[in-house]
């Protein structure tokens, strides 16, 4: 009996949620086209970052170089950015890499995604907001932060922040109050702000060109011994780098290609408006490439004029374009950069209050939250109640907060979710086609495998006989992809703690790292080789399994760059987490409902993993 209620227990954890193919009946408003896709996106993804990060890696990390760290970070970035485009095309439902992982790899996993998912957002609120109310009050000189500092101060260190920001709250609240008009009024301010960040950007890559000096880019020792001449008797370049285009070497290429990467964060959101799009498995794809495509021709061009006007030992990291504009003689634009970057604070603050409520919703709608979160207005149908509460509780954390150590959990989140997605695309791919149901189809795979070929052997791993895929290769692929991302973990933890012995030779590590990079590689082959999905669709990832598998590298490395006390915190998080799930979520989910009727004789043609076909195997 125990035995048969833990087994009962452990396939409520793994059950999935079906979907019916095609745009299901949705209860918010398609309201959204492509445009305020990409809008959305660049406005998410291009933030205040664009006009601080260039000249903290250029002057730290990179050099000039800096422009090749963006390239690599947006390739990387594009690995899960494919993975959602492909998602956004089979599932056009609201919940993003939630209701992804809900599909694939069932309810657990699905409630960790959309747990984090939710924490991300309501601390990049609250950071943004406190970020936008610093560089207005900077604008003003200081009067708002000097007067609050004077007469409120919360002195708890490390848990509450200096002063409680009034400006920050109203801020977010007047948000929250415009996302719950509806879709297309938020959508509408997005766009404006956006093409004004959009208009300040160009002005700063053309005004670069113009000004910039190509010589900053090939810098030499002597150039550094000019500059501090009269300064100081000696000099050394010290942790300035070597000069040239990569002063720092490969090594700081790297670190600023990791720090680059979370610059091209955001895009994700588009992912959420599955419900709101009016094409969504034609535009959300479009959205996400066309969005990422932009955001890097603005970081390479702002990058480039940045360290074309000034040499980069000379950047300020905390406000680099006046400065550059200052060095070239055209103080006057530094007005111009201030305009700029309130606009990008401004959709970067829309951009993670636009798809908080709706991965709340979508976890209220499936009965993993509370059921009153997941209420539509009538008359804008946005997700009111969940608007309304994740909104207060952002403004309360910009009110109240110091969020410079919480920052670090956004990460851990976004990248959960972007390692999750992709490994769902890996595993769904090679599910059987979810129409195949149908007395032809059944009846050529029978032709092709007949019962009693059906059996899983060596040679079957790696040279199967059917050309479509079966139950039994969509078990294989599950078991296989479930090892490769518990490997790639292993191998990442062991690059990013144990390097030093690595690098220096160490035998015991050396051979660590060459056993599991030759499992992953066994691994990754027995995949490639199984049959794939023939479903059409309006983008699929290329290249399966390599690029997926890319993108889970890319995310986990540097999840492993976490400190300790990051990795405890976000403990702490999902211990909340599993008590509203394990007290509440597990009992009122939608699909313990459906368990609970009696099977109908006749479905619509569903996507998910069937559990009684493919995703419980006994090989």
């Amino acid at each position: 009996m125990l035995w048969k209620a833990l087994r009962r227990f452990g396939r409520k954890l793994v059950r999935r949620r079906s979907l019916e193919l095609g745009m299901a009946e949705s209860r918010l408003a398609r309201c959204l086209n492509t445009l305020d896709l990409v809008a959305l996106g660049v406005g998410s993804t291009l933030g205040a970052g664009v006009y601080v990060l260039a000249g903290e890696v250029a002057k730290d990390k990179a050099g000039p170089s800096i422009v090749i760290c963006f390239l690599v970070a947006a390739l990387s970035s594009v690995l899960a950015g494919l993975c959602y485009a492909e998602f956004g095309a089979r599932v056009p439902r609201s919940g993003s890499a939630y209701l992804y992982s809900y599909v694939t790899v069932g309810e657990l996993w699905a409630f960790t995604t959309g747990w984090n998912l939710i924490l991300s957002y309501v601390i990049g609120t609250a950071s943004v907001a406190r970020a936008w109310s610093s560089a207005f009050d900077n604008l003003i000189g200081n009067h708002i932060s000097q007067a609050l500092q004077g007469s409120i101060s919360l002195n708890v260190p490390h848990v509450l922040a200096e002063y409680p920001d009034f400006f920050a709250l109203g801020l977010v609240l007047l948000l929250t109050a415009l996302l719950a008009l509806g879709a297309s009024e938020s959508a509408l301010v997005t766009k404006v702000f956006t093409a004004v960040n959009l208009l300040v950007l160009g002005f700063v890559i053309v005004s670069g060109f113009i000004k910039g000096d190509l010589h900053n880019w090939k810098l030499t020792e002597e150039d550094y011994e000019l500059a501090v001449a009269g300064v100081n008797d000696t000099y050394s370049l010290g942790p300035l780098g070597s000069g040239g285009f990569v002063p720092f070497g490969v090594q700081g290429l790297l670190r600023g290609a990791a720090t680059c990467f979370y610059a091209f964060v955001g895009f994700d959101c588009i992912a959420t408006t599955g419900e709101e799009a009016q094409n969504p498995q034609r535009s959300i794809p479009m959205g996400i490439v066309v969005s990422l495509f932009v955001c890097f021709l603005a970081y390479f061009g702002v990058s480039s004029a940045l360290t074309l006007m000034m040499p980069y030992y000379q950047l300020q990291p905390e406000s680099p374009l006046p400065e550059a504009f200052l060095h070239v003689g055209w103080a006057p634009a530094r007005y111009v950069v201030a305009v700029g970057s309130l606009c990008a604070l401004s959709t970067s603050l829309l951009g993670s209050m636009f798809p908080m409520p709706r991965v709340i919703y979508a976890m209220a709608e499936d009965g993993l939250l509370f059921r009153v979160l997941a209420q539509i207005h009538s008359d804008t149908h946005t997700p009111i109640v969940a608007t309304v509460v994740s909104g207060v509780i952002a403004a309360l954390m910009a009110f109240l907060f110091e969020l410079t150590d919480l920052v670090d959990l956004m990460s851990i989140g976004t990248l959960l979710a972007y390692s999750l997605v992709s490994i769902c695309v890996l595993i769904l791919r090679y599910q059987p086609d979810p129409d195949m149901k149908n007395e032809e189809d059944e009846l050529e795979l029978q032709e092709e495998t007949p019962p009693e070929a059906e059996k899983l052997t060596l040679q079957g791993l790696f040279c199967p006989c059917n050309s479509i895929p079966s139950p039994l290769s969509g078990q294989v692929v599950y078991v296989c992809s479930s090892l490769l991302a518990l490997l790639v973990s292993v191998l990442c933890l062991v690059l990013a703690q144990w390097s030093v012995p690595l690098l220096s030779g160490d035998l015991v590590w050396i051979v660590v790292v060459v056993v599991l990079l030759t499992l992953i590689t066994g691994i990754t082959g027995v995949i490639w080789r199984q049959p794939q999905s023939s479903t059409p669709l309006h983008f699929k990832v290329p290249a399966l399994p390599l690029l997926p598998l890319l993108s889970i590298f890319v995310n986990v490395y540097l999840m492993m760059q976490m400190t300790a006390g990051t990795w405890a915190r976000f403990g702490v998080w999902m211990l909340i987490g599993f008590v509203i799930y394990f007290g509440y979520g597990i009992r009122h989910s939608l699909e313990e409902v459906k368990g609970d009727q009696p099977p109908l004789k006749s479905r619509a043609p569903t996507l998910g993993l069937d559990l009684s076909r493919s995703c419980t195997p006994s090989i």
